[in-house]
């Protein structure tokens, strides 16, 4: 296994200054962020231009990714691809396509993104759309030798409040993930904190679906007894996502994942892929270098374990 992390945390800085502080501090992959020069979500960046990517561009990257002995472990745009309004969803749809053909120029194997959700819809007549959307990306992808990655957060409160914003965040929807759609171009980028925090069990889903598990985000969280004794399954009900509720992300080893274990499981049915530290600590943000201090702190703990 190798250790890497997802881009955007680093905020604006040029992605070669990213790739160059990543091999100077001990980290082997990353995670390149590629949404769209304009936009405006929290916790993304546009680190590679896929729009206007061509080979000579591409030939630079992979350059110097040689050169700082890094790898590219996929490239990342999470975004919502059932969303309801038709226009927005054709954009991101053809974002993502973009993001395939940047993958081929950069010999990249995966490209991971979120399902997303029509609000409009339960989240069982969602599948409808979401065999017809997938059905025609994981095509393109597998067409092209790519692989699809779907992060299994929930994203709740992202388009209505308290409510989950896409489809595919636990072991019982990815089982219709996978028998809408079987093709072994689709599986996981699987983060056990956001199995951790909904107080499912992380460990058992790793060997159910040992063969869809492509790429694996460490990240971690922590959940407050009393909080949720207060607040409940349903969470704080008159505060923010991420205000105060009953848990928060964690750097690696500083929430209640158990990465020895967790890692050894993985070990354990064949996974050899990356390890990607998500860095969403709030106390380990505010500035570049409470950011990089938090991800060195998250690579040290993980490296005891890979």
């Amino acid at each position: 296994m190798k250790l890497g992390f997802l881009t955007v945390c680093l905020g604006n800085m040029p992605l070669e200054e990213k790739a160059k502080w990543a091999s100077e501090n001990g980290f082997e992959m990353l995670e390149v962020a590629c949404w769209p020069q304009d936009n405006e979500r929290d916790y993304s960046s546009c680190d590679i231009d896929v729009t206007n990517l061509n080979e000579k561009e591409a030939e630079r990257i992979k350059a110097y990714f040689k050169e700082y002995n890094l790898e590219i472990s996929s490239l990342a745009y999470y975004d919502n691809n059932l969303h309801n309004d038709p226009e927005k969803r054709a954009f991101i749809n053809n974002h993502l396509k973009k993001c395939i053909d940047a993958a081929v120029m950069l010999e990249t194997p995966m490209v991971g993104t979120f399902v997303g959700r029509n609000i409009d819809k339960s989240i069982k007549d969602n599948f409808d759309e979401y065999e017809k959307v997938f059905g025609e990306i994981v095509r393109y992808a597998e067409d092209r030798g790519i692989k699809i990655i779907i992060e299994n957060c929930p994203m709740e409160g992202w388009q209505v409040p308290d409510l989950p914003g896409t489809i595919s965040f636990t072991p019982e929807l990815w089982e219709e993930m996978f028998r809408r759609i079987p093709s072994k171009s689709l599986g996981l980028n699987f983060d056990p904190s956001h199995l951790l925090f909904q107080l499912i069990d992380y460990y058992a889903p790793v060997s159910k679906f040992a063969d869809r598990i492509f790429h694996v985000h460490a990240k971690d969280a922590q959940v407050f007894e009393d909080k949720l004794k207060w607040y409940g399954v349903f969470n704080r009900q008159l505060g923010g996502r991420h205000s105060g509720g009953y848990w928060m992300f964690r750097m690696p080893g500083l929430g209640q994942v158990d990465w020895g274990k967790f890692i050894g499981e993985l070990k354990a049915v064949g996974y050899d892929g990356v390890i990607s530290i998500e860095h969403e600590d709030p106390l380990y943000e505010g500035s570049i270098g409470k950011v990089k201090e938090g991800l060195i702190l998250g690579r040290k703990h993980l490296e005891k374990f890979v």
